[in-house]
């Protein structure tokens, strides 16, 4: 057998083979194999049609699809807001898991609705802190709606330094405790929280369940819940210089410094403040004002007519407890009040029987504190539940506030004690022409919570001899309801803006060693028509 699969004889390399029919071409033949056929076979239409659907899949999933999704797709919720970003104003709304809704997780069913005290009709809950998780913390970051300071709070001449340490929740109540403590070389240390730029409310009832701290007959603890507009933070002096208290939508001399311009009008320079030589006003004037020439920096927004609306960081006060009574019959008391700029002559509000209603006068009396070169305030002093004490009685009472910003109809009312103090009606901050001024509208502005517990000699008499070291406020919880139909919640509305302002003059608003907006923070005051700027 031969070792090669070759033949042995090569003369048979070059003879035909069995497949040479494959590769010799041969015309005649392959025309009449070939002709007279066609490509639409069955097999490929199934290959076209394959094709076809692949490339209509490709096209539907990235073209047609998110077309589809862009133009069909249900809006964004923002919580309860009316521009961007709902509540926080930054465009996200965390879902953080445990119970940090706006409504709290232990709030009970039944509360979820409230008949409210001025109109009788039936209000919705929209936010609410029980304060039943024990150990909260409110240093920055920790708490999504609150936040507690760290600084002085000097513009009221406190004795205490405000630490976050003296804030927290324990046994089903928030705690700010005021210790005898020494803290950057003062001798106290309290605490204060807010949920300044967090959390804003336009309108509304707020309501809060409390014991204040203490005794019911010893002076000097100084326990407050109050609010005030987004645009001014608490305890930051810059952005609160021009702002606070302003709650004012015209242009006149009420925007000016001093509520004079060249002298006029010559009440707001005598029979005013008698600390300080008679004068009304020592505000620096309304720095966002309706005045505010066009092209300067202002939040917004604009009238039809191109005038800005005024803008301000207005205060109104759930309560601010205080001792009343005669030497020897002292009692616990609230001052419930509304701080405003710009003011009436003397202070002077037109406090009416159809203006201030008083709910029980064997309880709540007028203040007769009116203001002073900084504020104006229209208040009522009301006792208090006498029991509703830390080292007296040790019960909690509800406080509260509810009112319907505007002017016209709009009101401020009061509660102490579960109970309507007082109401304000909005006439009695109207025009002055003594003052030469307009009306002061109950707040617009987005309203932000703040509570705290100092010590001042400002706010009157300390008896340091007899105060208890640690006293402690206590929160057992704090609700706000609107009416269902004007539910406004959100600390960037687009009637009343502030976040893109805040961002602009954000040192104003995160440093509290800038006291004032001009030698301070070194920043201009916007021109005014009224004073003859634009």
């Amino acid at each position: 057998m031969s070792q090669y699969i070759l033949p042995v004889d090569a003369t048979y390399f070059d003879g035909p083979e069995a497949d040479d029919k494959l590769h010799t071409p041969d015309p005649v033949r392959d025309h009449k194999r070939d002709g007279g056929g066609t490509v639409f076979t069955a097999r490929g239409i199934v290959n076209l049609g394959c094709t076809f659907f692949l490339v209509a899949v490709m096209l539907a999933l990235f073209v047609a699809y998110p077309v589809l999704t862009t133009f069909l797709k249900p809006p964004l919720s923002y919580m309860g807001g009316f521009n961007l970003g709902g509540i926080n104003a930054t465009g996200q709304v965390p879902d953080i898991p445990g119970n940090w809704g706006l409504i709290d997780k232990d709030t009970p069913a039944d509360l979820k609705t409230k008949v409210d005290y001025v109109t009788g009709q039936t209000w919705k809950l929209v936010f609410s802190d029980e304060f039943n998780v024990e150990g909260r913390t409110f240093y920055p970051g920790d708490d999504p709606y609150w936040e507690a300071v760290d600084l002085h709070y000097w513009a009221t001449g406190n004795k205490e330094w405000y630490d976050p340490e003296a804030v927290m929740t324990r046994n089903g109540s928030l705690e700010i405790t005021l210790t005898d403590k020494p803290n950057h070389g003062l001798n106290f240390t309290g605490g204060m929280m807010s949920t300044w730029n967090k959390f804003c409310f336009t309108g509304g009832l707020v309501e809060a369940s409390v014991m204040l701290p203490g005794f019911n007959n010893i002076h000097g603890l100084w326990p407050a819940i109050w609010a005030m507009g987004n645009l001014g933070r608490a305890g930051y002096g810059a952005s609160l210089d021009g702002t606070w208290p302003y709650t004012y939508d015209a242009c006149d001399v009420g925007t000016a410094p001093n509520q004079t311009l060249n002298g006029l009008p010559v009440a707001a320079l005598t029979d005013n403040d008698q600390y300080n030589d008679g004068a009304l006003s020592y505000q620096p004037g309304q720095r966002l004002s309706r005045c505010t020439c066009p092209g300067e920096s202002h939040p917004g927004p604009q009238h039809e007519n191109g005038d800005y609306v005024g803008r301000g960081a207005p205060e109104i006060d759930m309560f601010e407890a205080q001792i009343g009574g005669s030497a020897g019959a002292e009692h616990g008391a609230v001052s419930q009040s509304g701080q405003w700029a710009p003011f009436n002559y003397q202070y002077s509000w037109l406090n009416s029987s159809d203006n201030l209603i008083i709910g029980d006068v064997t309880k709540s009396k007028l203040n007769s504190y009116k203001g002073g070169v900084y504020q104006q305030a229209t208040s009522v002093v009301t006792k208090t539940n006498q029991d509703a004490y830390e080292f007296s009685g040790q019960q909690y009472s509800v406080y509260g506030f509810q009112y319907k910003p505007g002017v016209g109809d709009a009101y401020i009312g009061w509660i102490t004690d579960g109970q309507l103090a007082w109401t304000l009606r909005q006439p009695g901050v109207g025009p002055d022409p003594i003052s030469e001024i307009s009306d002061r509208p109950i707040p617009g502005e987005p309203m932000y919570l703040i509570m705290n517990l100092g010590i001042s000699e400002n706010f009157g008499f300390v008896d340091y001899d007899n105060l208890v070291f640690p006293s402690t406020l206590r929160v057992d919880w704090i609700r706000v309801y609107q009416d269902p139909n004007a539910i406004n919640i959100g600390c960037d509305p687009d009637g009343f803006p502030t976040q893109a302002y805040i961002e602009t003059y954000k040192d104003a608003y995160y440093n509290a060693d800038l006291t004032t907006w001009v030698d301070d923070y070194k920043q201009q005051i916007p021109k005014n028509r009224f004073m003859g700027d634009c």
